[in-house]
């Protein structure tokens, strides 16, 4: 019996999934619950587990895009796996065999988990493994090397006992999750521990002094191998400076393929660049590289222009003097701080007064839904953060309920969340309006684009010091400009200049906030 797997359904308004990598190859006997490959959204990164065990026949290929309900792989459930053929052991497979012959099990299992690397680092690639599943390994022996963005650690075993690996090569993990297990054992006697640590530092040595390379010389981790294969560069030509000789991560990056002209054409070639120099030769390195889009940035991409193709967008702008605000946050941000354990931003006064320029303008915060407009008569205000994967918009949920204290506490929550990559997808989902500063990047103006389904989007921008005229004289005030995009196909302009106008007169006398006037 054959049993299909689809692809789940992995959040609300998410439809369709990037097969990222195949765990397991076609044709290879599977477990029930094994997982067989990492499925990627435009949020976050996914585990398909076999439903049954059986022989596993993929159906899509690494990098293809899938829609929700899509048939990924089938599972032979009537298949069985094959045995198979027994090999004479090797010497050091027959060393490991005396190993655990003259050890005896204790019962206990030592778990192994991956260890923390680095603040910012959130998970690891198990690059290789060092011992194989079934080894006998001391206290602190070397037997695994993982890769993080940033560089390759090597993992030492935390107890003396037979290796059984949990994780894959090439699986990617994260910080705190199980990579093994180790079966404790009582160690053999002092005097056979002591002969055997001899006995292999002297074939350690032995092996240092003919100069032989070990299975690792020349050989690229998982990460090394997809670099070196984009770059089309042979592994066999680049030198190895990790353990034993094995090609890292940071070797990949620094690799660069080689083109040997052929002897034959070498003096003719030299003679015609002689002949034909050109008139200004570009001097210095001039380095360039390719990365594959993220399955973020992709989807970031198509529903950006999928906007741009299928909204009447139109954009307003206006001007708020933001001096009143700046009085009031200098008087009183040292009595907020030390009140509510909180800075006090700009971002809870813009928050404030969206959600009172929505309630009046009930068209701003709607959306389409078919033939049908849908009314919110709750403000669930997105603001827009960029991560180091790309552009994310966390949710600020009854934004209109919520005190300056609470929204500034919030926009922290989701600002360090998003940083550290940890945003779930209710968090990222349902916003009704968007708010958008890119003043913090130095932006002057811009026509923000509308975050679809929503109807409308208000970008802020830098304040500047300009000369305004008041009440006839000149003055300078710090000056910022707004930009609301709207759809034009439910907000006409007399609903988006009103909600503009409203979100001035709110910002630039404050006490209104406070009042609701």
């Amino acid at each position: 019996m054959s049993i299909a797997i689809k692809v789940p359904a992995v959040g609300e308004s998410i439809t369709e999934v990037t097969v990222g990598q195949w765990f397991k190859n076609d044709g290879e006997f599977v477990e029930m619950d094994e997982v067989l490959c990492e499925l990627e959204s435009d949020k976050a990164t996914f585990e398909l587990t076999a439903e049954s065990a059986g022989i596993l026949h993929t159906k899509a290929e690494e990098g293809e895009t899938l829609e929700i309900g899509a048939v990924i792989c089938e599972i032979d459930a009537d298949a069985k796996e094959e045995t198979k053929t027994e090999k004479p052991a090797t010497k050091k497979e027959a060393d490991t065999s005396e190993k655990v012959e003259k050890t005896k099990s204790t019962g206990e299992i030592k778990e192994m988990h991956v260890p923390t690397v680095g603040e910012s680092i959130t998970e690891v690639t198990l690059a290789s493994w060092l011992k194989e599943d079934g080894d006998f390994v001391e206290l602190d022996d070397i037997i695994a090397e993982v890769d993080s963005d940033k560089a390759t650690f090597e993992l030492p075993a935390e107890a003396s006992g037979i290796l059984r690996h949990v994780a894959a090569e090439g699986e990617t993990l994260e910080i705190g999750g199980l990579i093994c297990k180790i079966e404790l054992t009582d160690g053999p006697a002092a005097g056979e521990r002591s002969s055997a640590t001899e006995s292999d530092t002297k074939d350690e040595g032995k092996q240092k002094s003919s100069g032989k390379e070990n299975y690792a010389t020349g050989h690229a981790s998982p990460a090394a191998a997809k670099i070196l294969a984009e770059k089309g560069i042979d592994p066999k030509s680049v030198n190895g400076t990790g353990k034993d000789g094995r090609i890292t991560k940071e070797d990949a990056d620094k690799a660069e393929k080689k083109t040997a002209p052929s002897p034959s054409k070498t003096t003719a070639t030299k003679d015609k660049a002689e002949e034909e120099k050109p008139a200004a030769e570009a001097k210095g390195e001039r380095p360039s590289r390719r990365e594959k889009m993220s399955s973020l940035r992709k989807t970031i991409s198509r529903r950006l222009v999928s906007v741009k193709n299928e909204t009447a967008m139109l954009t307003t702008f206006n001007e708020v003097n933001m001096k009143p605000i700046m009085d009031l946050r200098k008087q009183y941000k040292d009595q907020f701080k030390e009140r509510y354990e909180v800075n006090l931003g700009f971002m809870s006064f813009f928050t404030k007064a969206a959600c009172i320029a929505l309630e009046e303008w009930p068209a701003v915060n709607a959306q389409i839904d078919g033939n049908e407009i849908v009314y919110h008569d709750f403000c669930d205000i997105s603001i827009a953060v960029s991560s180091p994967k790309g552009l994310v918009v966390p949710v600020i949920r009854n934004a209109e309920q919520l005190s300056f204290a609470e929204i500034e506490k919030e926009v922290v929550r989701l600002a360090v969340k998003a940083r550290d990559g940890k945003l779930t997808i209710d968090e990222m989902t349902g916003g009704t309006f968007t708010l958008t500063n890119g003043g913090i990047f130095g932006s002057m103006m811009s026509t923000p684009i509308i975050n679809a389904p929503q109807a409308a989007i208000l970008g802020m921008h830098n304040i500047v010091e300009r000369p305004m005229a008041v009440n006839g004289e000149v003055k300078i005030l710090p000056m910022m400009y707004l930009a609301l995009s709207y759809d034009h196909r439910i907000i006409d302009g007399r609903e988006s200049v009103s909600f503009l106008v409203r979100m001035k007169q709110l910002l630039e006398d404050p006490a209104r906030l406070l009042l609701g006037i």
